[in-house]
């Protein structure tokens, strides 16, 4: 469980597309066997500490005459930003992934810098 110790919290938010290898000939459409995608992810502002981050697949493009397989994860989550994983395997042909995320956790309070600064 995430523990937020002050009463300043961000919520930053975000669309990016992980990969598109219909167009290109790229592994997660033409290859097969274990394949992987990672991408940096950097947040808008950084926060405190590392926030929670929540990620969401918002298109997946697959083939329908092969198995749908898949993982992702949001993984080395710290305070400016985190790696988005997605992975898959045997035969399955993915065109494109496009991903969603939201981050939620402690920010800097603006007040607190203001009495810093005195």
């Amino acid at each position: 469980m995430l523990k937020i110790k002050s009463h300043a919290v961000g919520i930053d938010k975000g669309t990016f597309t992980l990969f598109s290898d219909f167009e290109t000939g790229g592994k997660m459409w033409t290859g097969t066997g274990p394949r992987e995608v990672v991408k940096w992810i950097k947040f808008n502002d950084a926060f405190s500490s590392p926030p929670s981050v929540n990620l969401v697949i918002s298109l997946w493009d697959v083939h329908q005459g092969h198995n749908m397989r898949m993982e992702y994860r949001a993984v080395e989550i710290n305070e400016i930003g985190f790696k988005a994983i997605f992975k898959t395997w045997g035969d399955t042909k993915i065109a494109r992934v496009q991903m969603s995320w939201q981050a939620i956790g402690e920010v800097a309070d603006p007040q607190d810098l203001w009495i810093l600064s005195d």
